[in-house]
């Protein structure tokens, strides 16, 4: 097998078959993975696994009738409920209830559902970046009360690695981390906790996330991101990595395979990152952060999807033209993350930003259109309402 989950799948057994459970390094071994900052120390969160317990295999036949054979992942792109900085006017009404409620079916139907979370989750205060005129600032403050949306949606887990991440300091990082884990959605990216390893069906899965912003695990050391990912991939049956990288807006739709800035802030190498990562073990990456689609790519027959734009972006978003596209990657893949086959389900953001299905495919086809640009000699083929074929192994 590819994978050497086992572990984590007999301490399943031993602490009563909980459906999902997080674990997390010792502190030892997370320093070895990440260099925490002295004014980051305090976000650290780590839990200590006792060595000397024993634990009895149970028989593979038993390990194996946990797992289904086939997976259905979902991934998306950004996710901003609603802000209330400078003011309120910017949250949804009725506590956002209705903002999903048209993708709904899409998220809770997959066997794990991802998204990036911009901003942070806080009710008010926090450390606000320097703003001079905050009704021009992009700050993102999401009160605690909206995240219950993210639950009733099905999202498992979700990157806290952005350009938005530390909008309003340390409290905001930590609060943000402290309202997920209550909300039972597993969450990485920030320095404090670079990765997650956690359970779900008899899968044990490994999430880790990266951008090339202060406070998160960054794009850009290729060598502390290889590592992560073997650690992972040592250790679960499924690596997913998620990426919020590249230039931003209509004019950077394209892979350029090439290390890309944007206001002279180096945004990473993508193609060359997301390669690098499934040669370690990596077997899905979810793409986001040019706030518009990019081509998709299956490589080593693991899934890549570059850029998956905007999901649900309330109020302070471009929404126009190709911003206002939120697109839904369906992946099915084996237990050991072999992809089997896709879909891009076409969403598109309207009004404010409240994403709903999309009859005339539009996502698709313009993802269809990037791939065939950017990745002339492809073995998938995307057809005109957004499936994704494996037309030849790789």
């Amino acid at each position: 097998m590819r994978k050497l989950g086992i572990l984590f799948l007999l301490g399943f057994f031993i602490y009563g078959c909980k459906p999902s459970a997080q674990i997390a390094s010792s502190k030892s071994d997370q320093a070895n993975i990440q260099k925490i900052p002295t004014d980051a120390i305090d976000l650290v969160i780590a839990n200590t696994i006792d060595s000397n317990v024993t634990i009895q295999e149970p028989a593979k036949s038993t390990i194996q009738s946990l797992k289904k054979d086939t997976l259905t992942i979902v991934g998306v792109g950004d996710i901003m409920l609603g802000t209330n900085f400078p003011d309120p006017n910017y949250l949804p009404p009725d506590s956002g209830k209705y903002l999903l409620k048209d993708v709904l079916p899409y998220l809770r139907q997959a066997d794990l559902t991802f998204g990036n979370h911009e901003g942070v989750i806080l009710n008010e205060g926090g450390n606000q970046k320097h703003c001079s005129n905050p009704k021009l600032c992009y700050l993102f403050r999401s009160p605690e009360f909206i995240t219950q949306n993210l639950v009733n949606a099905g999202f498992d887990v979700m990157s806290l690695a952005n350009n938005h991440a530390g909008d309003f300091g340390n409290p905001g990082r930590k609060n943000s981390m402290r309202v997920l884990d209550s909300l039972g959605i597993h969450h990485a990216g920030q320095l404090a906790k670079p990765y997650t390893v956690f359970t779900k069906e008899g899968i044990t899965y490994g999430f880790a996330a990266f951008s090339p912003n202060t406070g998160t695990v960054s794009i850009n050391d290729l060598e502390n991101a290889r590592e992560i990912v073997r650690r992972l991939d040592s250790l679960t049956d499924i690596v997913i990595i998620s990426f919020h990288g590249g230039a931003e807006g209509r004019k950077f739709e394209h892979v350029t395979r090439e290390r890309e800035y944007f206001y002279g802030e180096n945004r990473g190498n993508v193609y060359e990152f997301s390669h690098a990562l499934i040669d370690e073990g990596a077997d899905i990456i979810f793409g986001h952060g040019p706030h518009v689609a990019r081509a998709i790519e299956v490589y080593k027959k693991r899934f890549i999807a570059y850029s998956l734009g905007n999901f649900c972006t309330y109020a302070r978003f471009n929404l126009s033209g190709v911003n206002g596209l939120a697109p839904i990657a369906q992946i099915k893949t084996t237990n050991e993350g072999e992809f089997i086959s896709g879909k891009i389900i076409s969403a598109k953001q309207k009004g404010e930003g409240i994403p709903e299905i999309d009859p005339n495919f539009s996502a698709a086809l313009r993802i269809k259109q990037l791939t065939e640009m950017d990745f002339p000699d492809s073995k998938i083929f995307i057809d005109e309402t957004g499936n994704i074929h494996y037309i030849q192994s790789q």
